[in-house]
């Protein structure tokens, strides 16, 4: 494949580039610290321009740079339990994220993600409202489930944050072990996708040459993301994100079940 006809490939629809990047932004201004809603809107998004597989096939070689910036900023920093806990039930949810992108529409998978979206915006209405005082400790059997669920969802939509939250959160780790870990985890995760995604043929000249083209936006959101952590309250920065996850996920549940009907 030549640079030429990458970019030759590249799509013409304005609406991809409105909300492309955009998406780009928000999951860089995640990579860069502020986290949470930022990175979960990217592919619901850029569903509303293209499939969804697509979109987080466009996504995903944006995301691996990012894990390689973010895993030499956390080098050495890391918990082992943790991981031991998490990924081998992750790589079993990316094998049936394969196994749902191959059986349903893009249609279906519009449906799914906007589900997702949805879900995670009601995860964290119920977390407002609720508290715990104290550490929990490790659990396999939690750490298998959270996993499996967390490899699905990353490989749907790389929205595989919250699953992966619901289980370490609670941990009450040092912010920067916790932090590190996460970015272990993703990388791998993130690493291990490219095969699926490769087999299912999304890896062609225009996702790459749309990829190419959204990835100078990528370490400009990161820095943006780290000078914004440092200087103001995401508190209601992040109630703004979900509430355009909702919105976002509620369009896509709407047009997924209007597709299939």
């Amino acid at each position: 494949m030549s640079l030429r006809r990458a970019f030759m490939d590249l799509p013409t629809d304005p609406l991809f580039y409105l909300t492309a990047v955009p998406a780009v932004i928000l999951v860089g201004l995640s990579k860069g610290g502020l986290g949470g809603a930022m990175a979960l809107i990217g592919v619901p998004l850029m569903s509303l321009a293209m499939p969804p597989l697509q979109a987080a096939a466009v996504l995903l070689p944006i995301l691996i740079v990012m894990d390689l910036v973010s895993l030499w900023t956390w080098r050495g920093r890391r918990d082992r339990t943790t991981l031991i806990n998490l990924l081998p039930a992750a790589m079993a949810g990316i094998a049936l994220g394969w196994l749902t992108a191959s059986l349903v529409t893009a249609d279906g998978v519009r449906l799914m993600v906007g589900l997702v979206a949805m879900a995670f915006f009601f995860m964290w209405v119920w977390r407002r409202f609720s508290s715990g005082d104290g550490a929990r400790p490790h659990g396999r059997f939690k750490g298998a489930f959270w996993g499996l669920i967390s490899g699905f969802t990353s490989f749907v939509a790389h929205a595989g944050g919250p699953p992966y939250q619901v289980y370490a959160l609670p941990l009450r780790q040092d912010p920067k072990l916790y932090t590190g870990t996460s970015v272990v985890f993703f990388a791998i995760v993130n690493a291990v996708k490219l095969v699926p995604y490769l087999a299912l043929g999304q890896f062609d000249a225009t996702n790459l040459g749309a990829s190419a083209v959204l990835m100078p936006i990528a370490p400009l959101a990161i820095l943006s993301g780290a000078w914004i952590v440092r200087r103001i309250r995401p508190d209601h920065f992040y109630t703004l994100m979900y509430g355009m996850m909702f919105v976002v996920g509620l369009k896509l549940v709407w047009d997924g079940i209007a597709s299939l009907a």
